[in-house]
């Protein structure tokens, strides 16, 4: 036992000399992997010397020392009661009593599961938010129980926690600092809370603080998570969701790094403010302070809604703003405010739809935690009205575009993103380009190129949520539009649990990138879900991903007879696009008259019957 507890001293101190020494959160997390691995084995007392090694508050890392194996039997527990319970409740069950009894097992697991994450919190919370955008991997019990409780029941730090760790990077107290500060957090999420405050010259603020150890315990958990993923998977080779560890270990560091995440932001305001962006004056980011930002701290204008808010107070404020006609923000998925906002549902959506297109197509950046909590929408403000127009310490904001049309997109938590390379992001274009085109070799090619393998089918499947039958049906208006029925959704999942083990294979052989882009998928389908009036997001897709397949095409071959042939491919695909939207129309319209013509020939059975049974 000492040998190996002192292994775990070294590879922790080693982990607390790079950080001191200025490396990469990322670089700490994979010294402090290993630790974290070997304290699964050798226990409290391993665990309890070496926190010490890389932490300055010994009563604060005590306690989390002495926490780890807690946090670590709650997993093992959740684990091993689930996988009992489906063993033991299924076992010679067939038929719709089976069935009956899997929906029944689902729910148990995913209440087991949510009492996990809520108990340790952290990075706990953050896995089980993004558990709640699976709909096509994972029984719809486990989404719909994250997603009803993950995105507003976060931790909340004491203000005391959040006052030493604006001294620690700042400089100074929130007193000295700004104006005013509030103890009361407006908002809190997994990895930070935001409190409302005002600098010397009035303006309004929102600052965002870290949780205190956050750091610290997230290469512990991390190397806990992979322990139980590893675990998982030996027990049931067909669950393997070791791919998601890997993310979570390498963007994990950069979420907690709020200088990151300011750069993201400033990246994303200038994207989208530039003058050849489709989508200029339409969508924000907050502009950021940089005089008052650290990597713990993040201070930026302050846009109503940066998280979900707790309290019956807020509530109220908001119902009466609503009714009243004063409210100037919403959360993107209430359809109540939009309607205030004079935003129709199919407008925003379409709106988010063409934004993150011309991300990930034209500029290669995108920002892949489009959740519900971080999309709002809010009265556009006058021209010159963010605090990045006064120069200064202040980045972002607009962009530089003045505000276009009665209200704008804004987007929320920049700290996860993902930068795609030119080869990455072509290939990546052509492959959509050819998804919605029903262009089979085309989708071979260009799914061979990002590692499908002999699992293409599956691969496009994963891609568009339709079976590769409907994927490749030349001509079908239907193909292209998810209609987000119980039984579509059924059907998914369906096919994610037949095809589990091929899933995992291929997560975890595709292009890393590609991964985010997944999530990220996940995410905007949620939300277009939710607003109850989804567009045919493969509209703006494929416009998209013509207009970078033509920029490639005259960058690399100029001259007359390329602009000839890049106008004749988007002439064509806004004509494909044209007559796929009009035979869809009449499809919907042939399906309301059969709706009028069986409910009339209902209420006339209805009435014969009822003259029938008169005296």
């Amino acid at each position: 036992m000492l040998p190996r507890a002192a292994r775990l001293v070294a590879q922790l101190r080693s982990a607390g000399a790079a950080q001191h020494a200025g490396f990469s959160t990322a670089a700490v997390a994979a010294a402090a992997g290993g630790a974290g691995r070997v304290a699964a084995v050798t226990g409290v007392g391993a665990l309890g010397l070496g926190s010490f090694a890389f932490i300055d508050e010994p009563l604060q890392i005590a306690y989390g020392a002495a926490m780890v194996p807690v946090r670590l039997g709650r997993d093992v527990v959740a684990a091993v009661s689930m996988l009992a319970d489906y063993a033991l409740t299924l076992r010679g069950l067939e038929g719709e009593e089976l069935e009956d009894a899997k929906r029944r097992c689902h729910q148990r697991g995913a209440n087991r599961l949510l009492d996990v994450c809520f108990k340790n919190g952290g990075i706990y919370i953050k896995l089980g938010q993004h558990i709640g955008m699976l709909d096509h991997l994972l029984p719809s019990e486990y989404v719909q129980t994250m997603r009803e409780h993950m995105l507003d029941r976060c931790p909340v730090s004491t203000y005391q926690q959040v006052r030493q760790t604006i001294v620690e990077d700042l400089g100074q107290p929130p007193e000295q600092l700004f104006a005013s500060f509030s103890a009361k957090p407006i908002a809190s999420a997994s990895l930070a809370q935001v409190h409302e405050a005002t600098d010397h010259d009035g303006r309004r603020l929102a600052v965002k603080v870290q949780h205190r150890g956050l750091r610290e315990a997230s290469a512990i958990d991390l190397a806990t998570i992979d322990f139980l993923v590893k675990a998982v998977k030996w027990i049931a080779p067909d669950i393997d969701y070791q791919w998601l560890v890997d993310e979570s270990r390498e963007n994990l560091p950069l979420e907690l790094d709020f200088l990151h995440e300011a750069a993201n932001s400033r990246r994303c305001a200038d994207n989208l403010g530039s003058k050849g962006c489709r989508v200029r004056g339409r969508v924000a980011c907050p502009a950021v302070d940089l005089s008052r930002t650290s990597h713990r701290v993040l201070t930026m204008e302050f846009v109503q809604g940066e998280a979900p808010a707790p309290g019956r107070l807020v509530i109220e404020e908001r119902s009466r703003a609503l009714v009243t006609g004063r409210c100037s923000w919403v959360k993107v998925t209430d359809r109540a405010g939009l309607a205030a906002l004079g935003a129709a549902p199919a407008e925003v959506a379409a709106l988010i739809s063409e934004t993150f297109n011309e991300m990930i197509f034209a500029f290669g950046d995108v920002h892949c935690d489009p959740h519900a909590a971080n999309l709002l929408v809010r009265r556009a403000p006058p021209a010159g009205a963010s605090p990045a127009s006064r120069g200064g310490a202040w980045q972002g904001g607009g962009g530089g575009a003045a505000p276009r049309g009665k209200w704008q997109l804004v987007l929320l938590d920049h700290g996860l993103y993902r930068r795609l390379d030119d080869h990455f992001r072509l290939e990546y274009a052509g492959l959509w380009h050819s998804l919605v085109f029903a262009d089979e070799a085309g989708i071979r090619r260009h799914s061979t190129a990002m590692n499908a393998g002999d699992a293409v089918p599956l691969f496009a499947g994963m891609l568009t949520q339709k079976p590769w039958e409907e994927i490749t049906q030349k001509g079908s208006a239907e193909r292209l539009k998810l209609k987000y029925t119980e039984q579509e959704k059924e059907a998914i999942q369906d096919y994610a649990a037949q095809y589990a083990r091929e899933i995992g294979e291929l997560l975890r052989r595709m292009p890393r990138p590609l991964l985010l882009l997944l999530k990220t998928n996940d995410c905007l389908r949620a939300v277009d879900l939710a607003l109850g009036s989804p567009v045919n997001s493969f509209v703006s897709t494929v416009r998209e991903c013509t207009r970078a397949l033509a920029r490639a095409r005259l960058q690399h071959h100029p001259g007359l007879l390329s602009r000839v042939m890049v106008v004749a491919d988007v002439a064509a695909v806004e004509l494909r696009m044209g007559v796929l939207r009009l035979l869809s129309w009449f499809s919907e319209l042939e399906a309301w008259l059969r709706g009028r013509a069986a409910a009339g020939e209902a209420r006339r059975a209805a009435a014969t019957a009822a003259l029938q049974a008169a005296p």
